[in-house]
């Protein structure tokens, strides 16, 4: 049973976000709970409410699960937006400001999937 949450236009840029992503990739619930709430970046605080909601859609859509046993199967940080905005420098220039956005979505189930590997024909190629 597998289970989604996603946000969009997340105030953040991906990269920085993605550093906590990669954090909790493929570890227990409670584990990932632990790691974001010691983390003090900004984007630990939007993964907890994020985990959080895919608690919630793992729970309605299946009735009674043990959260204990849940797992974050995957979790993408992907490029939004980018909203720009100009600052007036000296001698008539202007500097772009880039204020970025992103797109995050996590999945959690009962069980880890493995990640599907390419077959190898060693003797076939020539």
């Amino acid at each position: 049973m597998e289970a989604i949450a996603k946000v969009k236009n997340q105030r953040g840029s991906a990269k920085k976000i993605r550093l906590i992503a990669d954090l909790i990739r493929n570890k227990n619930i409670s584990e990932a709970k632990n790691i974001l709430t010691f983390s003090k970046r900004k984007g630990a605080r939007i993964i907890t409410k994020l985990l959080d909601a895919a608690i919630a859609n793992a729970v309605s859509k299946k009735g009674k699960v043990e959260t204990d046993k849940l797992v974050i199967n995957k979790i993408f940080v992907d490029d939004g937006i980018t909203m720009k905005r100009y600052r007036h420098r000296a001698r008539g220039r202007a500097d772009m400001i880039r204020k970025r956005t992103c797109h995050i979505a996590i999945s959690v189930s009962d069980e880890l999937q493995a990640p599907k590997e390419e077959e190898e024909d060693i003797g076939s190629k020539n």
